[in-house]
Formats: structure tokens, C-alpha cells, sequence
């Protein structure tokens, strides 16, 4: 097989496009905002005009397929970039953001403020299962793998298959990709898009991580800011 490095890359036969998004700001929830255990706020003004700018920004995008988690933040996000397609998005929740265990809700947001010994160790060790209650990660990486291969079984040449997810799901998707270090990717942005392809041999490969250029159209100073894990 001849390789030309001084050329785009241009995806073989039998390859399929995901391009994950990852879903707009939300606002810090408080323990008493958790559904069936889980954080599940809205999007906050600022993410809905994220979610507008994405929307703008894939109306240049063939899209075969939009994919969404369970959680409202991914879901509202997901609607408005389907305003724009002719594609009523479908629920995905094995791209469901890692469960937190015991700190869901307030607890990570509190804990990183604060630069708690315990969120200071996990980070360290680039372990979601460090917390109390909280997903294995050998789990949690099965299940990405399952959901971005339901994604890309939906793509078809040509045309990208879009994911609405969550930031630590991104980043076990570019690890996977790359077999980089756990928390690597973790700082992908609200509103931030990111491209992976699955080949024909079912290995995935990272095109893009992070792309945030459109977000500059209406975001505000700081819109780009990471929100760890969530």
C-alpha cells in the first residue's frame, strides 16, 4: 500500500465518520438535583447558544445519523443541531457520561474548587473509579466502545454520524483512539467537536480533537473553559 504523507487523509472503503459533540454549558447542579442518581441539569443560556453555533456550524456537514445520551444537557443540545438536518436524533445511552458514584452532583465541582486531597488523587491516577461508588473503568470503557460502534454502524460513506456526549466519554473515545493516557483528553470544550473514524479493520483513528473555531461567532470571554467531567 502506497502512503502519501503530503496529502489530506481521506478515509478507505468501509470506513465510518463519528463526530462527537460534546453538549453546552450547563450550571453546576446542587445534590438536590440529581434524577434516579444522576446530574442531569439543562442547558444554561450560554449553552443553548453554544448548541446554536454547533447547529450552524454542521449545516456544512452531510449528516446520516444524530445520537444523543439520556441526559437532558446532551438532549437539548442534539435537538437544536437537528433543526438544521433532516434527522430526528436517537438515544444513545452507552455514550452516557461516566457515573460519578457518591460525588454526582455537587460533589466534583466542590471538591476541584477546592482542590480536595481525593479529587487531587483520582486526577493524579487518571481514575474515575476512585470515587466511592463510582463506574469501573474497564465498564465504562466497554461501553464507549459499544456506543461509538452503534454511531459509526449508522454512518454511511460520504456522511457523518453526530454524537452528543459528554466530556469524560470524549476523552475515553480519544483514548481509545490513540492509547494515550486516561485524562489526556480530558479538556475538550462545551461545544467543542471532535472526529474519529473507524476503519475497516474496526481500529479507530483521531482527526480532530477540540475544534472550537465556530464557537467564536457568538461565545463570550471564557465560553471555552473545560468542565472536568461532565
Amino acid at each position: 500500500m502506497q502512503v502519501d504523507f503530503q496529502r489530506p487523509f481521506a478515509a478507505p472503503e468501509g470506513a465510518r465518520e463519528v463526530l462527537l459533540v460534546r453538549h453546552g454549558a450547563v450550571d453546576p447542579p446542587g445534590p438536590d438535583g440529581l434524577i434516579d442518581g444522576r446530574s442531569d441539569p439543562p442547558l444554561n443560556e450560554r449553552g443553548r447558544e453554544q448548541a446554536e453555533l454547533v447547529a450552524r456550524r454542521l449545516a456544512r456537514e452531510r449528516v446520516c445519523a444524530i445520537f444523543s445520551t439520556q441526559l437532558r444537557r446532551a438532549a437539548e443540545t442534539a435537538a437544536i443541531v437537528a433543526v438544521h438536518h433532516r434527522v430526528e436524533p436517537q438515544a444513545l445511552p452507552t455514550l452516557g457520561e461516566v457515573y460519578l458514584g457518591e460525588w454526582e452532583g455537587h460533589g466534583i465541582h466542590d471538591r476541584g474548587a477546592r482542590a480536595d486531597p481525593e479529587f487531587l488523587a483520582m486526577m493524579s491516577a487518571q481514575r474515575w473509579d476512585l470515587i466511592p461508588g463510582a463506574e469501573a473503568t474497564a465498564e465504562f470503557s466497554a461501553r464507549v466502545r459499544a456506543g461509538l460502534d452503534a454511531a459509526a454502524d449508522a454512518a454511511v460513506p460520504g456522511a457523518v454520524s453526530v454524537a452528543v456526549t459528554h466530556g469524560a466519554v470524549i476523552a475515553e473515545a480519544c483514548r481509545q483512539a490513540t492509547g494515550s493516557e486516561p485524562f489526556a483528553f480530558l479538556t475538550n470544550s462545551n461545544g467543542s467537536l471532535s472526529r474519529i473514524v473507524r476503519m475497516p479493520d474496526h481500529r479507530w483513528r483521531l482527526l480532530a480533537f477540540n475544534e472550537t473555531e465556530h464557537l467564536d461567532a457568538g461565545a463570550e470571554t471564557g465560553a471555552r473553559g473545560a468542565d472536568i467531567g461532565r
